[in-house]
């Protein structure tokens, strides 16, 4: 039997749709016939319900998984305040350990045949003075996604967070661009640069364009529909082999 599959997800910034993509990639991976599991290592922004606290993006990442993981290693740290991480985790007097994440890892890929790991806003977003969310992808060793919120500046974030993951040696499986902005101008030809600029550069394929979804319509399952899950999972298998 082959070893589990794992990916990082990032993003060019905050509010861009990470968990809405990481969402349509367990939906699709499940699809293809895999258990999907979805972790949130770090989540800041909690509800009371039932007397459980919830996160949002935790929460989403649950519904669209095939196998749903226990809280504490879905969301190893849960914090209340919506803040920067590091911010709400000092304010809750709380420690970040990045070592303790990758063993929430380790148990999540037991539980499935493949784990999107949702990291929180972009690529350099501190965890502590010293270690950041680039440091635990690189901790956690598996391909990362990158999810481009298609609006204006976008090119220019996507590039920077590119270079960003291949300089901490980490390879860029494929990238997603989000249609955020229903209105941005010229944003077929904003795809078409970065498709080839990602690919001249980093060897990265698009994966889907997930158009501006919105109501009823915006599920999981309709943002998965078109994403070529298979080259994903092509790409995935050739880098756990390498």
């Amino acid at each position: 039997m082959s070893a589990p599959l794992s990916l990082f997800v990032t993003g060019t910034d905050t509010e861009i749709g990470k968990t809405f993509v990481s969402a349509a990639l367990l939906r699709g991976f499940t699809r293809a016939g895999l258990r999907a599991a979805g972790m949130k290592p770090v989540a800041a922004g909690a509800f009371l319900r039932d007397g459980v606290w919830h996160n949002d993006d935790a929460d989403q990442l649950d519904a669209a998984a095939s196998a749903p993981l226990p809280p504490a290693i879905r969301t190893p740290y849960l914090l209340k305040e919506p803040a920067a991480p590091h911010i709400a985790a000092e304010r809750e007097g709380v420690t970040l350990d990045v070592a303790h994440i990758v063993a929430c890892h380790a148990k999540a890929r037991a539980c499935a045949d493949i784990v999107v790991v949702e990291g929180v806003g972009g690529f350099r977003v501190p965890l502590t003075d010293a270690r950041d969310t680039a440091d635990l992808a690189v901790a956690l060793g598996v391909p990362v996604v990158l999810v481009v919120g298609m609006r204006l500046g976008c090119i220019n974030h996507a590039l920077l967070t590119a270079d960003a993951i291949a300089a901490r040696g980490l390879p860029l499986a494929g990238w997603v661009a989000n249609r955020i902005d229903p209105a941005m101008t010229f944003a077929d030809d904003n795809v078409a640069a970065l498709r080839e600029r990602l690919a001249a550069g980093h060897g990265a394929p698009l994966v889907g364009v997930v158009p501006h979804l919105r109501g009823a319509a915006a599920s999981a399952d309709a943002a998965a529909a078109p994403l070529d899950i298979d080259l994903l999972l092509s790409r995935l298998r050739g880098a756990s082999r390498e």
